[in-house]
């Protein structure tokens, strides 16, 4: 008999070999017809897969991430056996889970090739599949079998991966007529897929590699019921009308030039003040918490990345070595800020009193994304991070901890994310020899993180072997407007950098001891943050945070040096915006206004001149004017709303009760 160990707490009593089905069955016949896949001590599991010990169990759906996972992982797996089916002889490289569906590198083969033209028929034969409910079989193979089956079938893709692969961890799956390499897991069997759309084509050089063939990759996406279809494909729409890259087009905001360089970012006027808004705002935050602002160059010398470990972990993901007159000195633009920031700490001896030591940057890197991996501001070559490091001593390590966590969330109320998770990650307790750190500092510093996501009231998710190597992190993973989540804001607990740099201050012993180092980035990237914030509010940014505030649009040209007068007075009280004095009508300067999602237009007449007022229009609202004010209502009018948006009111919500 083992023990198993319910999310809850409870602890109930099975036969070795029980499988995640059983114990749902066990609960509740309810249950077990919606558990598609079964998590174990932190490991997500085939539903059909025994479990011999004592362990830890989560019964996943697919309204969880694994459950997700798991059922888009199997759906991969569904449209290569449908695509064997129709197109014999078809070869497959990876076909892995996304965050919403799925996708298989294929090829086709010389002279052939799929368009979406050929989708309708691929769905019809994955629903036909799936309709037979085959079942996902595991089967654990020797290395020289899956050579020899995967040679039979001609699948010099599979057996590239081979190569790479341990004799004795290698399995493969097997449903209907289709057999895969793969790790697993998957979902009971193929009829739990419901509803299946394939949404597009792309080019993919097989493993990254652009010395290698270019593979058709099919992306799709597939569902336990055909209603969650017709809402995602709903939810895909609002998303198109939603995607950073067209509405940061309308709003002039970036741009990207091919002259300058794909996956660099040109950021214009009204997007540099957006920027330089959310900088001024962290800025500020960060001084008052201490933190001592820090500029390093773009580049540096190939020794400090190969001390700090990043030449070996980026150097192919790097651009070229730049090369100076001077023979075998070379220097790389730099893909992280922390090896300087060591090297700042290292210019001079540190006192146990001197810490912690907060260094913040807004330090712009380089990575040499694939052009095929390359998406918008979201995945770019050149990017800013919000970077600051810490550090601290052990004991420091919770407090600190405890104020970077509390500053995240700032950021989070201030631009109007309110659904997140925090996902803690930890060591693999069986696997120990991957860490680096003396066991007594990891234990202190995953309980600084759990202590403190606890004491905060925190949502957190806890995945166990998700640590980096170097130590534990707290991820947050947040949800947009139309329910996405993405990974903004992280903090990572660091025993490596200081070993390799040989950090040291002197504690109150006399003696040297190695400071503890705390990677922290509430936003991560400044564009990957600003394209998520493009899409959770379409564009309507923060009234503190848009570019214009305001619109001021004179009825005639007779009204254009009284608008003039307005605007300077208004700029008076740091309120920023722009007149409009184009010889067009009201009506079409107001809707140039709503396209460039101006918030406030203020509408300026013959009567407006004579009383010294402004008739205030809020943008997109029927009932959106709010009638003629003398100047300095509308400025604490104004105000008002400013004051109001710092406890989590948008100017929306406000101008509808005003």
């Amino acid at each position: 008999m083992i023990n198993i160990t319910l999310p809850d707490g409870s602890v109930r009593k099975y036969e070795a070999g029980v499988t995640g089905l059983e114990i749902a069955k066990s609960i509740s016949e309810g249950l077990a017809r919606n558990v598609i896949a079964t998590k174990v001590n932190g490991e997500v599991w085939d539903a059909t897969r025994g479990i011999s010990h004592d362990a830890k169990v989560q019964l996943l759906t697919f309204r969880d991430d694994g459950g997700k996972a798991t059922f888009w992982h199997s759906s991969a797996h569904l449209m290569a056996e449908a695509l064997e089916a129709l197109y014999p002889g078809v070869k497959f490289g990876a076909g892995p889970s996304l965050d919403n569906g799925f996708y298989y590198d294929i090829d086709l083969g010389e002279g052939k090739s799929l368009s979406s033209n050929d989708f309708e028929k691929i769905e019809k034969k994955m629903i036909e599949l799936a309709r037979q409910k085959n079942d996902y079989i595991r089967e654990d193979i020797s290395k020289a079998d899956a050579i020899q089956y995967f040679e039979e079938k001609g699948d010099q893709y599979k057996l590239e991966l081979l190569e790479k692969l341990e004799d004795g961890t290698i399995t493969l799956y097997k449903q209907g007529g289709f057999t895969d390499l793969c790790r697993g897991p998957h979902i009971p069997n193929t009829g739990i897929i419901k509803a299946v759309k394939l949404t597009k084509l792309s080019g993919a050089y097989w493993q990254n590699n652009e010395n290698n063939p270019v593979m058709t990759r099919v992306y799709g996406v597939t569902f336990p019921k055909a209603k969650e279809l017709k809402e995602y494909l709903a939810l895909l729409e609002e998303a198109k009308k939603r995607d950073h890259r067209k509405i940061g087009k309308e709003l002039e905001l970036f741009m990207f030039s091919e002259k300058v360089g794909a996956g660099l970012p040109i950021w214009l006027p009204k997007g540099t003040a957006l920027r330089n808004r959310l900088q001024d705002f962290l800025t500020k935050e960060q001084v008052k918490r201490g933190y001592q602002l820090v500029t390093t160059p773009h580049i540096g010398h190939k020794n400090l990345y190969i001390t700090s470990g990043h030449y070996e972990k980026y150097g192919e993901d790097s651009f070229q070595p730049i090369m100076t007159p001077r023979e075998g000195e070379e220097f790389f633009l730099k893909p992280m800020n922390c090896p300087h920031h060591c090297e700042i700490y290292a210019h001079k001896p540190h006192s146990y009193k001197e810490l912690p030591l907060r260094l913040a940057e807004f330090g712009t890197v380089y990575r040499y994304e694939q052009s095929g991996e390359l998406h918008g501001l979201s995945r770019v070559r050149c990017f800013t991070q919000d970077d600051a490091h810490i550090f601290c001593t052990v004991d420091q390590l919770k407090q600190e901890f405890i104020d970077t966590i509390n500053l995240t969330l700032l950021v989070f109320r201030k631009m109007g994310f309110s659904d997140f998770t925090a996902q803690i990650s930890l060591r693999d307790p069986e696997n120990p020899a991957k860490y680096i750190g003396s066991d007594e500092n990891w234990d202190a510093a995953e309980s600084a993180i759990i202590e403190s996501t606890s004491e905060l009231g925190l949502k957190t998710v806890t995945e166990l072997g998700e640590a980096a190597f170097y130590g534990p992190k707290l991820d947050f993973m947040v949800k947009d407007a139309l329910g996405r989540s993405w990974q903004l804001g992280t903090i990572q607990v660091d025993y490596n950098l200081p070993e390799r740099f040989e950090l040291e201050y002197i504690g109150s012993d006399n003696a040297a001891h190695r400071p503890v180092m705390i990677h922290r980035a509430p936003f991560g990237s400044l564009e990957r943050f600003i394209s998520v914030l493009i899409e959770h509010t379409a564009g309507k940014f923060p009234l503190w945070l848009t570019p214009e505030q305001f619109a001021i649009l004179p009825i005639s040209e007779k009204f254009v040096d009284y608008a003039e007068k307005v605007n300077a007075q208004l700029a008076e009280h740091d309120i920023r915006g722009y007149m409009d004095d184009r010889n067009e009508s009201l009506k079409r300067k107001i809707r140039d206004a709503e396209v460039k999602k101006v918030p406030i237009m203020l509408i300026v007449g013959g009567q407006d001149e004579d009383d010294q007022t402004v008739s205030v229009r809020l943008q997109g609202l029927d009932d959106g004017d709010k009638g003629a004010m003398p100047i300095m209502d509308f400025v604490h009018f104004f105000k008002g709303l400013l004051d109001a948006e710092e406890h989590g009111e948008s100017i929306f919500d406000i101008a509808a009760k005003a």
